[in-house]
């Protein structure tokens, strides 16, 4: 063999083992790319639901104990900004909160659970889920909440708290061992002084309970009705 040919057909094999190399990397990376998790900016977009949703929530009058939207948009924030997906509301009323959940978690891949003792509204609350096209993520349940959070297993992500007043600090009680590090437990008609609708009787209770506890962080939003928002930072 000449020291030409020899030269050509090292190159030649070079060149084959760059491929083939090449050839790997690729696999490998395209085999990684698929087995990383789901961040959490990767949400569902779906501008025509979302469209459909915005134009439910303006058609409506939301009176009957609902949150104002501004309240409703922060709970909505939380949870996409969070990734949450296994929410729980106590309190449902008509639903206006409900559906700016369940607007989150349809994005996240979640499901709310919303409870409410009243039979009309939760009634109500079912045919506005309907209409606003999110029965699908949200399981509404006429029940006490006083008893049913006690049963349910959880784990939860997210909880909104928006009942009985007097009984915050007892939901809150019930639910802290079912809800994961990481997780936000929010609760309406706060105010930095514990004071909301209702005198400051179980708001200042369940505010001064919850800051007392060092594996919580928890601050108020006083931009709508107030929403206490506290973030599980451990388990004790």
């Amino acid at each position: 063999m000449s020291i030409r040919k020899g030269l050509q057909t090292l190159i030649k094999n070079d060149q084959m083992n760059l491929r083939n190399m090449i050839q790997k990397f690729l696999f490998i990376t395209i085999l990684l790319a698929c087995l990383m998790p789901v961040k959490s900016q990767n949400l569902k977009e779906n501008p025509e639901f979302d469209e459909k949703i915005r134009k439910f929530l303006n058609s409506r009058r939301w009176y009957d104990m609902n949150v104002p939207s501004v309240d409703g948009q922060l709970l909505y924030n939380i949870i996409i900004k969070n990734n949450y997906r296994s929410a729980l509301e106590i309190g449902t009323s008509t639903g206006h909160s409900g559906i700016w959940i369940a607007w989150a978690l349809s994005k996240t891949g979640g499901k709310l659970i919303t409870i409410d003792i009243d039979e009309g509204r939760h009634r109500e609350a079912v045919q506005n889920f309907k209409e606003a096209g999110l029965s699908q993520y949200i399981d509404a349940r006429l029940a006490d909440a006083h008893e049913l959070v006690k049963e349910l297993k959880g784990p939860f992500d997210f909880v909104f708290s928006d009942a009985d007043k007097e009984w915050y600090k007892n939901y809150f009680i019930d639910i802290d061992p079912k809800l994961k590090v990481g997780g936000c437990f929010t609760a309406h008609n706060i105010s930095e002084r514990g004071r909301g609708y209702g005198g400051y009787g179980g708001q200042a209770q369940f505010l001064t309970y919850v800051r007392s506890l060092p594996n919580y962080e928890t601050t108020v939003n006083s931009a709508g009705g107030g929403v206490s928002i506290s973030y599980k930072k451990a388990d004790k």
